[in-house]
Order: structure tokens, then C-alpha cells, then sequence
């Protein structure tokens, strides 16, 4: 499909707290590295690699990785690892046929161009390589999504038009990666409900950054309070823990011959 939104405000990240409260997200994303099946001597780029904790993974495996974000503290703690590191909009892939995969986990759906970014992918990698990667799907944090457009609509903002995230369904992004020139192997999507540890309140201040962007910095607090309270009937437990409704689309697909 043609038609994706432009690059919305920009995510900023702080890559200690990242790991801190939301090491859980690396956790959920080694299923993912089976499924690339990472061979010793393979030159692979792991496209928005994070603080670079699977990425690590990847080079004890014995690949030749490159860890590659958008984010310049992302790339810093990506690099205190040891890491070869790029800083590298997603959008803008400069690589050309030099990568054996492609790898990516929670990571694509900030991309909200699409197609660029599987173009540049296709071109990064050499005939016959793979792309193997686990975004957010179509329904991931959907009820939390809703809650902060909501809130956003009620202050006369098109909270809408706030949203970061792409959040495709599978028979959409098997599409778009048949028309780049890929074989899809595999490709579905995920339910996962999540538990939150570090609580919703941060899970928000990590993640909603594009939205609470459209208010002044005074209020912002005030407004995550209220999307928290807000979230609290369908996502807070009687226990007092606090857990997102994800969903994820997890896919493998290889690059077409010359």
C-alpha cells in the first residue's frame, strides 16, 4: 500500500532508564534471533538495535554485526558494549548489498514510512539474505493508544495526528515486503500480553514522548497522570500490577536473486 504518514515529532530516548525498566523488551525479542538462525562469519545489521543488548547477542554468536538506531544515547550505550555502532535514520539506509540479514526487534513500527525502509533493507542486503524482524502489529497497545489520543482530542489537539507508531496487519506488510522483492517465509501475528514491572506511569513516560511533545512541558505531567487514571479500569490488576495489551507481527523474508 502506498500513502504512509510522514516522519511524526521525533522519539527521544534515555538509554540507561530504557534498560532499566523496559530490559524486558530485549527478552521478548530472542525468539527473533532463532529465527534468523545468526551463523558464525555472517555479516548481519541489526536496524534499530537499541542499547544494543540483542545485538550483543548476535556477536557471541560469532557475526559480524553492525548496530545501527536513530537515536544518538541508544547508539552510545549500544557502543559502550563494544559494538560497531552507526547512528542511521532507518529511513535512509546508505548500505549497499553488504549485509547477509537484516535483523530488527521492536524497533520497525517507529518507521512510519514504510516502504523506504524495506527499500533500503532490499538494498543493504546481498541476493538471497534475509530479513528477519518483530515489530508492534496491528491492535499493539491499542487501548493505550486510544486513551492518549483521547486525551490529546480533549484539549482541542488532533491527538491523532500525535501517533508515532505503525502498526501494521500481517496481509499489509507481507505486501509491502512481496512488492520490494522478498520471498516472506513467515510472517503472523502475536498477541502478548505484557506485565509492566516499572508500572504504566513509566511505561508511558518512555514511550508517549510523541505525544506529551505536543504540550507544553508544564502539563505534561498532569496528562500522563490522567491517561494513567484513565487505563487503570482495563489494564491495573487487583494486585496493583499493571500490564499493555501488545500485539506483535513476527516475520521472516528473503531477498530475491540477481
Amino acid at each position: 500500500m502506498s500513502g504512509a504518514r510522514p516522519p511524526g515529532p521525533a522519539q527521544s530516548w534515555d538509554a540507561d532508564r530504557y534498560a532499566r525498566d523496559f530490559g524486558i523488551v530485549a527478552e521478548l525479542g530472542r525468539p527473533v534471533l532463532d529465527l534468523l538462525d545468526p551463523r558464525p562469519g555472517e555479516r548481519i545489521l541489526d536496524l534499530g538495535c537499541g542499547d544494543g543488548a540483542l545485538t550483543a547477542e548476535l556477536a557471541a554468536r560469532g557475526v559480524a554485526v553492525v548496530a545501527a538506531d536513530a537515536d544518538p544515547d541508544m547508539v552510545r550505550a549500544a557502543s559502550a558494549r563494544g559494538l560497531a555502532t552507526r547512528v542511521v535514520d532507518g529511513h535512509d539506509l546508505p548500505f549497499q548489498a553488504e549485509f547477509d540479514a537484516v535483523f530488527s526487534n521492536a524497533a520497525l513500527h517507529w518507521m512510519r514510512d514504510p516502504d523506504r525502509v524495506i527499500a533500503g533493507v532490499a538494498r543493504a542486503l546481498r541476493p538471497g539474505g534475509r530479513f528477519v524482524a518483530e515489530m508492534g502489529g496491528a491492535g499493539n497497545v491499542e487501548t493505550v493508544r486510544n486513551a492518549l489520543v483521547a486525551a490529546l482530542d480533549a484539549r482541542g489537539l488532533d491527538g491523532a495526528a500525535a501517533d508515532p507508531w505503525f502498526f501494521p496487519t500481517v496481509e499489509d506488510y507481507a505486501g509491502r515486503l512481496a512488492r520490494a522483492g522478498f520471498a516472506v517465509r513467515s510472517i503472523t501475528l502475536i498477541p502478548r500480553p505484557t506485565d509492566l514491572a516499572a508500572g504504566m506511569r513509566a511505561w508511558l513516560e518512555t514511550f508517549a514522548g510523541a505525544f506529551t511533545a505536543r504540550l507544553p512541558a508544564a502539563e505534561r505531567g498532569a496528562f500522563l497522570d490522567e491517561v494513567t487514571a484513565a487505563l487503570a479500569p482495563v489494564l491495573h490488576r487487583p494486585d496493583g500490577s499493571w500490564w499493555a495489551d501488545y500485539v506483535r507481527l513476527r516475520f521472516q523474508a528473503v531477498k530475491a536473486g540477481p
